[in-house]
């Protein structure tokens, strides 16, 4: 199975509320204002977010539907309103060989897919020629240097880790080094989850990035920021306020497969500009693949 049929699956849960919603709204009623604040209201649900459902309603509006027009058409209208918002967010993940070893931090909130997203991209990277390391900066819990050594073993990627407790930029420091002596190309950095009101972590997280600036001073090259789909809205929040501490210029969306909230990635590329560089919808290695503006619109809708 191709990841697009995946994509379809894996969105069935948002496809199938909005696509119902969508065939209930424009069978049984006139296109009239009513529509309209039923299709806002359904969008809503649906997590798409506050901007993007009013920039959508109001190009949807200007459009001439009546009764003679089909639930497909209105559903293609609707997928290109959604695809022009979301294209700018279609952006090709680049490693720059120039610069190595090449730093990718990973941050987000605990329970969010970091550790997995990294096995499943340090995967991608690998099958291109890349030699890459982990560095286990979440030295707070064992469970999470156990699934990145597990990750490791699996991808024949070397685990840079330390004694329980011990003070993670310091770790980083060190890992950093090993990268530079082992000639790595690329380094992830598996950063202990943070909850976004946490002063202390998040103050920690900007002490790795000073302390990593002293080896390598334009690292980390990639901070991406990995959001769980099923938290709706609440993801969206965690994207804002990690950028305002660090310098986060990627995001990785994962679980789409478990929620009825999907339209959140609408809202995260509508109000937060950042590359949305990939998608998950599963847990094996193959459930994460590069995100497709048309690809998603056209599952979110199944068209």
């Amino acid at each position: 199975m191709g990841f697009f049929q995946k994509l379809g699956l894996g969105l069935k849960k948002t496809s199938e509320n909005l696509s119902r919603g969508i065939t209930d709204i424009f069978t049984k009623e006139n296109l009239s204002d009513d529509i309209l604040t039923d299709l806002e209201e359904l969008l809503y649900t649906s997590d798409v977010g506050v901007q993007a459902t009013s920039e959508i309603i109001s190009k949807f509006g200007a459009k001439k539907f009546d009764k003679k027009s089909s639930v497909q058409e209105v559903k293609k209208a609707l997928a290109e309103d959604i695809i022009n918002i979301i294209k700018p967010s279609e952006q090709e993940f680049v490693i720059d060989t120039t610069k190595k070893p090449y730093v990718i931090l990973m941050v987000g909130v605990n329970g969010a897919g970091k550790t997995t997203s990294i096995g499943k991209l340090a995967k991608k990277l690998k099958d291109k020629g890349h030699q890459i390391s982990f560095i286990a900066a979440d030295t707070f819990r064992a469970a999470a240097v156990e699934q990145l050594t597990a990750w490791g073993e699996k991808n024949n990627v070397r685990v840079f880790s330390g004694a329980p407790g011990c003070d993670s930029a310091g770790l980083c420091y060190d890992g950093i080094k090993e990268a530079q002596k082992q000639n790595d190309d690329i380094v992830f950095i598996d950063t202990a989850g943070r909850l976004q009101n946490k002063k202390g972590l998040m103050e920690e997280l900007q002490k790795i990035i000073r302390v990593i600036k002293k080896i390598v001073p334009d690292a980390p090259h990639k901070t991406l920021i990995t959001i769980d789909a099923t938290t709706g809205q609440n993801g969206l929040d965690q994207v804002k306020t990690f950028k305002e501490l660090v310098d986060v210029n990627g995001i990785i969306i994962t679980k789409l497969d478990g929620t009825s909230k999907g339209g959140i990635l609408i809202a995260v590329a509508r109000e937060t500009n950042i590359p949305i560089y990939f998608i998950g919808v599963g847990e094996k290695l193959e459930d994460m693949d590069v995100f497709k503006a048309e690809d998603f619109a056209k599952g979110l809708l199944e068209i």
